[in-house]
């Protein structure tokens, strides 16, 4: 890594910096200790912009010399205006501080600031290499290193940056809609061709291979499949057409995902016109996580109804708890009925908070996840489509995430015209292959110098991200001493620790109550920032473990919880942790015997 090359250059013995040196390092500072250098680099920045844009076209200074004066007044009002800005933010959210546990976001890092500041002075559109001849560039070589990361051969994956983790969400369908719909034109034109009764399930997995040995067969060119294509054409008509084809009714794709989903993908079945019918569930095992079983009962449930799978989802790192779904144990599924069957179904995994923990594997912190954990982020490569969202574990400034492909077959979409952006001569653009038409280049920019910076290794943010996860798993510990009432929920699977009050034999309904109120207390209290989040019907099993701690009364189904995401970077200063436990454990002590 650069650090450590860096490290040996200045004869420093202690090359892999630890969690807490990462922090003093590559973060302003809880008391801002870094605000001298960091306000001198961005200065530097400014000089150096300032100086390009003067010396750039130096014959054009007699007219910016002939330009009329800044009008005072307009400089005054601006400068007013920016007072009563900078004013108003300071009542924004503190997520800088380790007394905010609250959500997935805390302090931006230093690299991803300084290279979403550079790249947002000079404005590039990567939309295409004509608008970003640099962003385009640096997008290219940041997707690399989160390929990398995340377990693809960076030399073949394909990718780009999207607003979040729900856009890149929707890449995926895309995609995924993409090739189902090519295989599964090509079908209703044999059938329609040959009358042959249609086997929607096995044409619509049929798989490239099958397809291209097809297509050449019969001498078919993309004009004849797009009258055949849902996608290209009618929906309504081709559908009705499948359905004769098929003897039966044609009801349209499925999209499975875990009943631990984030709500994206509920709104993905909505924009692509697949109706909340065609969202179905795969059931959580007792700790939270998919069911594989369940999600191969799904599949044969689909083939039997005749309607294909658009895509299985499994969830790596789960907004409410942080699960990490059996990633390995899917692949495995899924490629035994490739194998076997001959049936390809796409997979994807939304990885988009817990993407970054692949770093942790590999490395000298690797036993901090359980093995299944570390399994699972090992397997992350395999999918077809990955997101991850670096304005989460990645600490870079809002808004960015990121859509990953393993090759380019699988980043192929559907064709579009725009005259005055598709030219060859400059090279590959992305804009006719993203949802998104214009889109910055300051997220990738983050990213790119974090990476070179810092880097999401085992001894980068593979470390930090470490010591996160034993800061949770500290704090879980240390609140389940404050009181006897507290519950936590297990396992941790990483960094985000949720707990409930329960009294031996409480009903449940009253553990929701009083959970709710001590929420509420701690809410109003101007010095801890927590959540909350509430597991419904998907949950049952874990809520049935989880209420079987104290023998509850099982008098409703769902379950409230405390929410804490231990994702600061100060929490690795044990100074830092030891007061901000021992201030939670008293307010938890003093609260919850409030609630009887």
């Amino acid at each position: 890594m650069d650090h450590q090359r860096m490290a040996a250059n200045l004869g420093d013995a202690e090359a892999i910096p630890s969690a807490s040196q990462i922090a003093a390092s590559y973060f302003p500072g809880l008391g801002s200790q870094n605000e001298t250098w960091m306000r001198a680099e961005i200065q530097r920045l400014l000089d150096h912009w300032f100086d390009w844009r003067r010396d750039l076209f130096p014959q054009d200074r007699r007219i910016a010399a002939a330009a009329p004066p800044a009008d005072p007044v307009a400089r005054h009002l601006i400068t007013e205006r920016l007072d009563e800005l900078a004013r108003a933010l300071t009542a924004e959210t503190p997520t800088h501080t380790p007394r905010y546990i609250g959500h997935m976001k805390a302090e931006v890092s230093l690299p991803a600031l300084f290279g979403w500041l550079a790249a947002m002075l000079h404005n590039p559109n990567n939309t295409s290499r004509e608008a970003s001849r640099v962003g385009a560039v640096i997008e290219s070589e940041a997707i690399a290193m989160l390929a990398q990361l995340l377990g693809y051969d960076p030399s073949k994956a394909e990718g780009h940056f999207t607003s979040g983790g729900t856009v890149a969400n929707f890449e995926a369908v895309w995609r995924a809609r993409y090739r189902l719909d090519h295989w599964l034109s090509l079908g209703l034109h044999l059938s329609e061709k040959t009358g042959w009764p249609l086997d929607v399930f096995a044409c619509a997995h049929m798989g490239w291979g099958r397809f291209g040995e097809l297509r050449r067969e019969h001498g078919l060119d993309d004009q004849t499949l797009r009258r055949c294509s849902a996608a290209a054409g009618n929906p309504t008509d081709v559908y009705r057409r499948i359905s004769r084809a098929a003897g039966r009714d044609y009801l349209g794709p499925v999209l499975l995902v875990a009943g631990n989903k984030h709500y994206s993908w509920l709104k993905a079945a909505n924009v692509f016109g697949l109706g909340e019918e065609a969202l179905w569930s795969i059931a959580l095992d007792g700790e939270g996580r998919l069911d594989v079983a369940d999600l191969d009962r799904l599949i044969k449930r689909a083939r039997g109804d005749g309607r294909p799978v658009l895509m299985a989802v499994a969830v790596a790192g789960t907004t409410e708890t942080c699960e990490i779904d059996p990633v390995h144990t899917v692949h495995d599924l899924l490629e035994r009925w490739e194998r076997e069957q001959g049936l390809h179904i796409w997979r994807h995994v939304d990885a988009a908070y817990g993407g970054f923990l692949a770093g942790i594997v590999g490395g000298p912190d690797e036993a901090t996840l359980s093995p299944g954990s570390a399994t699972a982020l090992g397997a992350l490569g395999r999918a077809d489509s990955l997101t991850i969202d670096p304005h989460k574990l990645g600490y870079v400034p809002y808004a960015c995430g990121a859509f990953l492909t393993r090759d380019r077959a699988r980043y192929a979409v559907s064709g579009f015209d725009a005259p005055y952006l598709d030219r060859s001569e400059l090279g590959p653009d992305k804009w006719s292959s993203t949802l998104e038409g214009s889109r910055s280049a300051a997220g990738a920019a983050a990213i790119w110098l974090t990476g070179k910076a810092l880097g999401f290794g085992p001894e980068g943010l593979g470390a930090l991200l470490a010591q996160s996860v034993r800061s949770a798993r500290e704090f879980a510990g240390a609140v389940m001493t404050a009181h006897d009432d507290v519950r936590v929920l297990t396992p941790i699977d990483a960094n985000i620790v949720c707990f409930s009050l329960g009294r031996q034999g409480e009903p449940l309904s009253s553990a929701n109550r009083r959970t709710g109120a001590l929420f509420d207390a701690i809410h109003a209290s101007p010095d801890l920032s927590v959540s909350k989040t509430t597991l419904g019907e998907g949950y049952r099993r874990l809520i049935d473990r989880h209420a079987e701690g104290f023998s509850a009364l099982l008098d409703e189904q769902r379950l409230v919880l405390i929410r804490c995401v231990f994702m600061n970077p100060y929490l690795s200063q044990p100074e830092a942790r030891s007061r901000l436990f021992n201030e939670f454990g008293r307010m938890v002590r003093l609260l919850a015997d409030a609630t009887h």
